[in-house]
């Protein structure tokens, strides 16, 4: 089996792929269309899992030179300016300057898509267009409501039979929205609603066809049902404990460890207030479990959080 690429070779083998896309773009055989088809397609292999921040810039660079093959105000313009804005997303380094560049390339894109894109890639936009507005209203630069209509507008063609995933993806994070905008007179109602959108969820996805979907739906239920106030808190624990487990089922250490560490520590924290004492020994051994995967990945604000939540357990 070959070894994995260094950071340093995988940013050699990027700067190839760039250079090489860059100058198929010059190929005077095809037409500008095809160049920048050929182009879109070359940037949307190097967002597929990639190893470091410097494949999302190049794709980036990539959709740029695409746009400018592309015919002006052409749905093949609106699609590179859509799909950049995935990049822009996507990228761990960028903070809120990345996610506002996504947000203007989705509403660039909004128009000539509306008009001439499928109802699946304008269903798709509207989905990340959501993602990105919750993702700054938590922030405080934008509004959370925003981000509900985005989803609601992608709902009307991702449904439950025909897009399973998309579906579950969107009451995944319609709940979440709805947990995130506080109490309020309307509290209570917002708290139903994300619990119904949890639901909605889980019934179109399985763990089987949509593992990873499946999980992360089960591991925010856990969340919701741990801290959501109730006049059960005990039940609510048992029930978060539960949904934890299921996503225990998908996530492990091999395969998804960051994910595996925080649902260990979600479900420690769940555990730790149990009455009993044989959950504050469980959380012990799933704190530390979890603090070891963070460490190993370099993650030091997890960590720091994983260690004071044992220093509050062991002086209980």
């Amino acid at each position: 089996m070959p070894a994995e690429p260094t950071p340093e070779a995988s940013s050699a083998l990027s700067d190839i792929q760039l250079r090489t896309a860059l100058a198929m773009a010059e190929d005077s055989q095809a037409s500008p269309a095809q160049r920048a088809e050929m182009l879109m397609e070359i940037a949307m292999g190097l967002q597929q899992r990639p190893r470091h921040a410097r494949q999302l810039h190049d794709a980036i660079a990539l959709y740029r030179r695409g746009r400018e093959l592309a015919p002006p105000g052409s749905v093949l313009a609106a699609r590179l300016l859509a799909r950049e804005g995935t990049a822009h997303q996507a990228l761990p380094d960028g903070g809120t300057a990345s996610l506002r560049a996504a947000l203007d390339c989705y509403e660039a894109a909004r128009p000539r898509l509306a008009a001439q894109g499928g109802p699946a890639e304008q269903a798709e936009l509207e989905m990340n267009a959501g993602l990105v507005l919750q993702a700054l209203a938590q922030e405080g630069a934008a509004r959370m409501p925003d981000a509900l209509a985005c989803y609601q507008q992608a709902l009307r063609v991702f449904t439950a039979r025909d897009y399973p995933r998309e579906f579950a993806i969107l009451h995944n994070n319609l709940a979440i929205a709805y947990l995130s905008m506080g109490g309020g007179g309307r509290g209570a109602l917002r708290e139903a609603l994300a619990m119904q959108s949890f639901e909605h969820a889980l019934a179109a996805i399985n763990r089987v066809d949509h593992p990873a979907e499946y999980a992360m739906t089960q591991n925010n239920l856990g969340n919701a049902l741990q801290y959501l106030p109730s006049s059960h808190p005990l039940d609510n624990l048992h029930r978060a404990i539960a949904a934890y487990d299921e996503a225990l089922t998908v996530r492990d250490r091999r395969h998804t460890p960051l994910e595996y560490a925080h649902t260990l520590a979600n479900k420690a924290n769940a555990l730790s207030n149990l009455p009993a004492a044989e959950g504050a020994a469980r959380a012990r051994v799933l704190y530390g479990e979890a603090l070891d995967v963070f460490e190993q990945l370099a993650m030091a604000g997890q960590a720091a959080t994983v260690r004071a939540a044992l220093a509050e357990l062991s002086a209980a």
